[in-house]
């Protein structure tokens, strides 16, 4: 699982700068990102799950995170307000958020519904 800084993210996911307004995914795999912090306990139950997805799910979806107290303004971006926070990236649909910290089966669910 990548973190991902404002730099990787205006490369990897969206360069919001050139966008403003319009989701342009830069991507060449669907994605999900976990927006974490280093004081969160369900944040922190729930990285083994993702990085066993990661393996599961290499070459078909691609999986980053991102420290809130680190990468404040990406953040913003999305209105992140609690963490865990999961937002699922399809390669030509808009991005789906899901709060809160999700079961190995729910995001198995999330990800073939929406990512693949």
């Amino acid at each position: 699982m990548e973190n991902l800084t404002l730099e990787s993210f205006k490369e990897k996911i969206m360069n919001f700068e050139e966008t403003q307004d319009d989701w342009k995914f830069q991507g060449e795999l669907p994605a999900i990102i976990k927006y974490t912090a280093d004081w969160c306990s369900p944040c922190k139950k729930l990285t083994p799950v993702l990085e066993s997805l990661s393996k599961e799910y290499d070459g078909k979806i691609n999986i980053y995170e991102i420290n809130v107290d680190e990468e404040a303004e990406l953040s913003y971006l999305f209105n992140i307000k609690s963490v865990p926070t999961l937002l699922f990236i399809p390669i030509n649909n808009q991005p789906q958020m899901y709060v809160g910290s999700l079961t190995e089966s729910k995001l198995k669910e999330i990800i073939n519904d929406v990512l693949l």
